[in-house]
């Protein structure tokens, strides 16, 4: 049985919201996804595990660090 954080991690990415500052809108426009704040600080990129593998790559282009 798969472990849920696992799933989680690859259905999600969870960013200080300066650090997508400028790229949320083309995240949003070019990928399948939900932009959704999570407090004052984070939001929470969500997807299918494909496409949050894609986000997470277009992301790295840009010089944003996914962990």
């Amino acid at each position: 049985m798969p472990d849920p954080a696992q799933l989680r991690d690859s259905t999600q990415i969870v960013l200080q919201r300066d650090v997508l500052a400028g790229l949320d809108v083309d995240v949003d426009d070019r990928f399948m996804v939900t932009v959704a704040t999570v407090d004052e600080e984070y939001c929470r990129i969500v997807g299918s595990p494909v496409v949050i593998k894609d986000v997470s790559d277009f992301l790295a282009r840009n010089g944003v660090a996914v962990a």
